[in-house]
């Protein structure tokens, strides 16, 4: 990331003169969605395990591996990849495209990209993940567009991402967390209205989310820049 966007995208410590990355910016935040991910995805695929078509079974039966890799760190490689006996996210992805499981691993090709660099891939991957409905899981794949986007400097794109999780499915868990990222790129862009408004946004319409707790700092810091 270049060193003028880090000087835009601080964490809230950043009136106090420290600087990350967004992604070390959003750490936390981050970890939070690969968990929620986890978990509503194994969630997901139970559900789904009484609704499918033989292949679609096939395909979720053979993803439980590729599920307990990715929760752990240093096998991630392996959820991606799979390891010789299962197949990972890729192959089901691939193989067992139009079924709930490779739409799901997309999901999680997504995240495990995302966490390991690879920003461009995670594009590719998230922009394959189709609504499911959820009114959890759809904005945090939206949001993690977003986080991607983002790490490619492409701001205008993971501002409408941002957005758009923001948006989709109100609620004090998802809302808050990407209307603050909409903030963080909106300053990015030297947009600080924009800014201001989004994290407002969070203070007034879900005061009891922990964004909210912290959002004084990012206004007061908008407001200096108007």
């Amino acid at each position: 990331m270049s060193a003028k966007a880090k000087n835009k995208i601080t964490t809230a410590s950043s009136a106090h003169g420290g600087e990350r990355s967004f992604i070390q910016e959003n750490q936390k935040s981050l970890g939070f969605i690969a968990g929620g991910i986890v978990v509503l995805v194994l969630l997901y695929i139970g559900y789904q395990n009484f609704y499918l078509a033989p292949r679609a079974e096939k395909a979720s039966n053979e993803i439980f591996k590729a599920e307990a890799y990715a929760q752990i760190d240093s096998l991630q490689k392996l959820a991606i990849s799979g390891d010789g006996s299962y197949p990972g996210f890729e192959q089901i992805a691939k193989e067992y495209s139009n079924t709930p499981s490779a739409n799901i691993a997309n999901a999680y090709l997504g995240g495990l990209y995302l966490r390991q660099g690879s920003y461009q891939e995670a594009v590719d991957a998230l922009e394959k993940y189709t609504s499911t409905g959820s009114p959890i899981l759809d904005p945090l794949v939206i949001g993690l567009l977003g986080d991607a986007y983002s790490e490619l400097e492409d701001y205008k794109k993971a501002a409408e991402q941002y957005k758009k999780a923001a948006e989709l499915k109100s609620n004090d868990f998802t809302s808050p967390l990407f209307l603050k990222k909409l903030g963080l790129v909106n300053e990015a862009q030297n947009d600080f209205k924009g800014a201001l408004e989004a994290y407002k946004k969070i203070k007034n319409e879900y005061p009891r989310s922990y964004e909210a707790s912290v959002a004084d700092a990012y206004i007061a810091r908008a407001e200096a820049q108007l």
